[in-house]
């Protein structure tokens, strides 16, 4: 896909996890597909905690942004047929490569998450983990997605929470806000040149219910009692332990 198809956003951000490809290890890919849980986000939150995956047994899923695509490696080993779409190539080279070491294959599209060239009606679950949920605009990947469900299927992401998109700074997160929530959308991290999305609830439950989506769940997660910094965002383990650093959305199509 040329640069001259994509978003500038997404050419910038394209350009940022190829560098961050080339730092991912082999070891790193290989502990990620033959991980025997799945689990959410920053901190690694197992499924049988949450509960917010859908049955995926014999079901067609894409997971939209789907990077090295570990999660849909996940629910390829519970019986699901994904399909993964992220714009990096480098990424899903390294996908391609954890497939012929794993034996775990399934389909991977170069394409926007924003525009994906498949039929509408396709999928029973769409699915994003830090990939579109935030790495794309909201106002065209959403719509996109629901687009690409059939009547009954479910859209579930993880996103930042809002509350931590307020009270995050160059220097980190803070206990204080650092933006208004109103016209709260785009987010330019000029220290890592990348672009990030967030919109508030109110927002963003809009937006659902105007693309055909029924809310069926939001769950905020918080960092456990025992986590520790990660490399990823510069996080804070203590700031996430007193509130949402994440949360799950869960939708449904309207039939």
């Amino acid at each position: 896909m040329s640069s001259s198809e994509l978003p500038e956003y997404a050419v910038r951000n394209r350009a940022s996890w190829t560098k961050t490809n080339a730092d991912y290890t082999h070891e790193q890919g290989v502990r990620a597909w033959k991980q025997d849980e799945v689990t959410w986000g920053l901190w690694g939150i197992p499924e049988s905690e949450l509960n917010v995956l859908p049955d995926v047994e014999g079901k067609d899923v894409i997971e939209l942004g789907c990077g090295t695509a570990y999660f849909s490696s996940w629910l390829a080993r519970k019986g699901a047929r994904p399909v993964g779409v992220d714009i990096t190539p480098a990424q899903l080279e390294t996908a391609r490569q954890m497939q012929r070491e794993t034996g775990i294959e399934f389909p991977l599209l170069e394409a926007n998450a924003e525009e994906v060239p498949l039929p509408d009606s396709s999928f029973d679950l769409v699915l994003s983990e830090y990939g579109a949920s935030i790495w794309c605009d909201p106002y065209k990947w959403i719509p996109e997605a629901a687009r690409l469900l059939r009547p009954g299927g479910e859209l579930l992401f993880l996103r930042n929470s809002t509350i931590s998109m307020l009270c995050a700074a160059l220097d980190g997160w803070h206990e204080t806000l650092q933006r208004p929530q109103r016209g709260l959308h785009r987010l330019d991290w000029e220290d890592e040149d990348t672009t990030e999305f967030q919109l508030g609830h109110g927002d963003l439950f809009r937006l659902l219910r105007e693309s055909g989506l029924d809310v069926l769940d939001l769950v905020e997660l918080y960092a456990p009692e025992d986590a520790k910094d990660a490399r990823f965002y510069h996080s804070n383990s203590e700031w996430a332990k007193k509130w949402p650093w994440e949360e799950i959305w869960r939708a449904r199509k309207r039939g």
